[in-house]
Formats: structure tokens, sequence, C-alpha cells
């Protein structure tokens, strides 16, 4: 799953610069051609509760495979479309293999991982995809020289590969911890009684609409507008970002399984809102680096202990395919609804205004847990004495 994942984020990195130049090709504008980002972005929301009640009818690990090669299809098909609106069209059938894969690739974590284990798996999983999509941009500019077309039929044959590996491996194995879930699905409604699955949720809101919003739409248009830098300048902040994020992801897993989830997801929302609060003020480049890097240091804190926080109160023994698919549309959610209120404050009030909101936002998450008892992680299974 660590190698998919790899896979699948360098892949994603390798059409994103296309995608736009390859709808543009067919004679629309810029906004007919942010459509087409934006479609695969909004089918993943819309339809992840379909992909959610899915996981627990059929289990993680078909629903991932199948996921797989959905978006296989539909990066292969982009590469063959004819028109406007077939690129639109197989591009948006994309998001539904996109949430179907990453629905169940969390649930496939909470089965596999042992519970003393969770924050460092969902480390070393964010690590694996953060790297991917690092990695992406640079591999996807060398194959656009060979034609816009040219990176979806290899994103499309690498998905393949990545899909067979992982049907191969897990059913060989993983042993019985691919076998059905022993206890019936956990709800949604089960699971928003428990404080901490609410805290998680409230959380990955905040962070999808700081993290995932707010810094791809504002960084660089705040570089370009109040520093007075070039498009170069955004794109180095965009890859500080990632490797503060790395940088923090390399530990704040271990710490997860050491320390707990709660301390370690609160150390994470005051991290990330601090910088992020006073990227805005950002007098010369040199600052906007620095509070760059240190933002994306926070937000290394908090993927591995929300995804535990969630695995701990599902449970090991059970799917928890719509808990799971709430849990992630409240990430996507806040990164739809970030970059607009965000942006309008940038027009009326200033960038200064912008990211402090959105820092404020990140630290407006810590009353969910604090001063309450929380879900605590299931105790880790007894191992035989030598």
């Amino acid at each position: 799953m660590v190698a998919a994942a790899f896979v699948i984020a360098v892949g994603f990195g390798l059409v994103a610069p296309v995608l736009p130049q390859l709808a543009t090709s067919f004679g629309v504008g810029a906004t007919a051609a942010s459509v087409i980002v934006s479609a695969f972005a909004l089918t993943r929301l819309m339809l992840a509760p379909s992909a959610g009640a899915a996981v627990d009818r059929f289990g993680e690990r078909p629903v991932y495979v199948t996921g797989l090669l959905v978006v296989a299809a539909s990066s292969a098909a982009c590469a063959f479309a004819p028109d406007y609106w077939t690129l639109l069209a197989v591009r948006g059938l994309g998001g539904l293999g996109s949430t179907m894969f990453t629905i169940s690739a969390a649930g496939l974590i909470v089965r596999l991982a042992p519970p003393d284990a969770r924050g460092r798996v969902s480390g070393l999983f964010a690590s694996s995809f953060l790297l991917g999509s690092i990695a992406g941009p640079v591999l996807g500019g060398l194959l656009a020289g060979f034609g816009l077309r040219v990176p979806f039929l290899v994103y499309a044959a690498a998905l393949v590969v990545a899909a067979s590996v992982v049907h191969a491996l897990l059913g060989r194995g993983a042993g019985q911890r691919t076998t059905p879930a022993a206890r019936p699905p956990f709800l949604l409604a089960d699971a928003l009684r428990v404080p901490s699955y609410r805290a998680a949720v409230g959380s990955n809101f905040a962070n999808g609409w700081a993290t995932f919003g707010v810094r791809m739409a504002l960084v660089p248009l705040f570089a370009t507008a109040a520093l007075g830098a070039d498009s170069g300048t955004a794109g180095l902040a965009l890859a500080l970002f990632a490797v503060g994020t790395l940088g923090a992801l390399t530990f704040s897993g271990r710490l997860t399984d050491r320390w707990g989830r709660r301390p370690v997801a609160m150390l994470g929302l005051v991290l990330a809102a601090v910088p992020t609060a006073f990227i805005g003020l950002s007098p010369h480049e040199a600052a906007f680096f620095a509070l760059s890097v240190a933002a994306g240091f926070g937000s290394g804190f908090l993927g591995p202990s929300l995804q535990a926080t969630v695995a701990d109160a599902i449970g090991s023994d059970r799917s928890g395919g719509r808990p799971l698919a709430v849990f992630q549309m409240a990430a996507d959610i806040g990164s739809i609804i970030g970059p607009l209120i965000a942006g309008a404050l940038a027009d009326t009030v200033g960038y200064g205004w912008a990211f402090a909101v959105s820092g404020a936002g990140l630290l407006a998450a810590l009353p969910l847990w604090a001063g309450r008892r929380l879900h605590h992680a299931e105790p880790a299974p007894s191992r035989p004495a030598a």
C-alpha cells in the first residue's frame, strides 16, 4: 500500500501540469480549463458517501483495487478524448475512482495496522504519498515534451501495475486481517457520538481549509501581488511547505503512538496555525519562505494523529466506510470553502486578514480536543511468549 501510494501520487503529479494545457488545446479559455480541474474534486466530494457504503458492503480491498482501475481507465480515456466535453466527463469519472481508493486505503490502515503502530503506519503512508507528489510534477514536465497525452497513458499503465500488485500481495500476505469484519459496520450515527471522532472531523475541516485550500489558492497570488515576486517564488514556497511536512512526518507518527492522539493533534493545530496566520504579513521573501516551512511542519503532525484517532474509534474488527467518507469530505469541503472566503477577504481587506482567519480556523478546532473524555485507542493485541 505504501508503494502504491507513491505510484498514485507520482501519477497525479504527472498529469496535473498538462491537464489545463490539454483542455485549452480544444479551443477553450482558462475558465473552462479550470472547470476540468474542479470536476475531479467535485466528483470526489459528491460520491464519497457512495464509496463509503461500498466499503462497508464489499470490503476494503475490492473497492481499493476497483478504484485504482477506474482512475486508470479515466486517465487512458483522457489521452484519447476527442473534444472538451468528453475530457470533462472522463476526468470527472476519475474522481469516483479516487474517492474509492482513498476511503478504502484509510479503511485498510484501520484493519491492518496494529493499534500501537497506527500513528507510524499513517505517517509512513502520508510520507510516501507526499514524496510522490513532489516527484510527479518534475517527471510530468519531462514527459510533456513527448506530447500532452503521453503522461495520461503512463499514469494509466502505472495504476494498472499498482492495482495488480496490491491485489496479489494483500490477498497472499495479509492473513486473516483481510477477511470480512467480525462485527457489523461502524455507522456514522455511532461515530458522531464519539467525541474523538468529532474532534478529528472538525480538525480535518480546518486543515483542509488552511493547508489544502488557502495554501494552494492564495500563496501564489500573495507572492506575485504583495511581494512582487514571480511564479517561481510561489512554486518554491509550496515546495518548502512540503519539505516542512515531510520533516515532521519522519517522527510525528512515532509521537502519536507514544504520547497519544490528542496531544499530537493539538500540537499540530497550534504549530500550523501560528505561521499560517502570519504569512500574509511577510515583509520579504525570506520571511515568506520561513513561514511556509513552519506551516508545513505543523501540518505534518495532523495527518498521523487524526488518522489514528479515527482508526481508534472504528476499531480493527469492523468496517467504517461511512465515517471514513465523512472524515475525508470534511477536508474536501474545507478546501473548497476556504479559498472562497479567504479570496474575498484578500480582495476587500487584504491578504493579512485572509491568512489570519485561516490560522484562527485551525485554533478554533482546539476546544474540540480539550476538556472532555475522548475515546482511547483499543489495546494492542497480546503477543505470545517466546
